[in-house]
């Protein structure tokens, strides 16, 4: 097998793998909404969520009686409860076949709510993607920032948030023209872009994710076009998803990858 066949057959396994996590149970197309515990009534009512939910400075306070039917890590929930998940966890309580996920977000809390019978699965029919195309995977170089940087970007729900960057990726296109994305450093050195081209809005979505290994020893990082993803907001409604950040629309076609999604 030559390397770009097997290049290729990785690449229709991932693609594959996407498909599985999009479409399972509790994936993206499950969610059908995030609610913001701040704009709770005064006593702890969300519109469309069960109990009494009120946030401090460290947690939210969630309070049920019998007949909301929540149930908290296996067991019915009555009376009160104090949820603090850490910085990378989440905390979920259930309803029925629905999970409530606490999220946090710049020192605000929200509920997002997972249904396996959402819409959103009912109708999804596949992804819209392009065959893989070894011509726009691409050797790139990290350059890091001397410090890490915040800038402000709108989100897909309307509001702006920060998005922390830690360095940009300079690679060659195709077109044979120098590019650089701005990118975020996650995990263990990886990295992540979030990035709109000249088919965005058009032949694809408005924006998407691409994602990487950690770079090497010298900087160098494979920037595989071919593993650009729908960001989460393009599957349902209730996601906080950011938008490129400046400078990271690129001035040329990325026409390889998820474009959209197919209902």
């Amino acid at each position: 097998m030559t390397t770009d066949a097997a290049s290729a057959q990785q690449w229709q396994e991932w693609h594959q793998q996407r498909l599985d996590a999009v479409r399972a149970p509790y994936g993206p197309l499950s969610v059908t909404g995030t609610y913001w515990i701040a704009e709770a009534t005064a006593d702890g009512a969300l519109e469309g969520v069960p109990g009494r939910w009120h946030q401090t400075a460290d947690a939210v306070v969630l309070r049920a009686d019998i007949m909301d039917g929540l149930m908290l890590d296996g067991e019915p929930l009555v009376g009160e409860a104090e949820l603090a998940p850490g910085p990378q966890t989440t905390v979920r309580v259930q309803h029925g076949e629905r999970r409530l996920e606490l999220l946090r977000r710049e020192g605000q809390w929200a509920v997002r709510v997972h249904d396996p019978s959402a819409p959103a699965r009912r109708v999804f029919t596949g992804i819209r993607t392009t065959p893989y195309d070894p011509h726009w995977s691409l050797v790139g170089h990290f350059r890091p920032y001397q410090a890490r940087r915040e800038v402000r970007v709108e989100n897909a729900d309307g509001r702006e948030r920060t998005l922390e960057l830690g360095g940009e990726v300079v690679f060659t296109a195709p077109d044979a023209r120098e590019h650089t994305l701005a990118v975020s450093v996650v995990g263990s050195g990886a990295l992540w872009a979030v990035f709109a081209d000249g088919t965005s809005g058009e032949s694809s979505y408005r924006f998407r994710f691409l994602r990487t290994g950690a770079p090497g020893p010298d900087g160098s990082v494979r920037v595989d076009f071919n593993r650009a993803t729908l960001p989460p907001s393009a599957f349902a409604d209730g996601f906080l998803c950011p938008f490129p950040p400046p400078g990271n629309t690129l001035d040329t076609p990325v026409p390889v990858g998820e474009r959209d999604v197919a209902r």
